[in-house]
């Protein structure tokens, strides 16, 4: 399984944060707040890391030469940062995984998804403010 390092946005501390598990989300080794839930996935790893998430997942499909997705990254982790504990972002750059891009059957790039246990409850394409997008999550989760 790999991991990523998240640092606390409450008191600073360095944490590991699995890339998945099926129960529990990431606390502060330190303060046992909430962390972020910020990780990667390609073909091998989306089953594992997005469908067996214990929170609902907002899916970022990517690719590196894109603007809109370099432009949008910064407001897709503040949502996480603000919805550490209820929401994990996971990113999936499209170059490097064909059969999501494939199966999502993704047509533009930033595609945004979703999920919870593998079902995807919304879709969007293309950048947005991070109002916008905070809306849109919050409206989907509401439902």
């Amino acid at each position: 399984m790999a991991s990523g390092i998240v640092e606390c946005p409450q008191c600073g501390t360095r944490n590991r944060v699995p890339s998945s598990t099926a129960s529990g989300k990431p606390r502060c080794a330190q303060c046992r707040q909430w962390l972020p839930w910020i990780v990667d996935a390609g073909d091998a790893d989306y089953t594992a890391v997005v469908e067996q998430a214990s929170v609902p997942v907002l899916v970022d499909l990517w690719a590196p030469w894109c603007g809109p997705c370099r432009t949008v990254s910064p407001a897709l982790e503040q949502l996480a940062t603000e919805r550490a504990g209820r929401l994990k972002l996971v990113k999936v750059n499209v170059d490097n995984a064909p059969q999501i891009s494939h199966r999502f059957e993704v047509q533009a790039v930033p595609t945004l998804l979703i999920t919870q246990r593998g079902k995807v409850l919304a879709r969007r394409a293309g950048a947005a403010p991070v109002a916008a997008l905070r809306a849109w999550v919050d409206g989907t989760l509401s439902d």
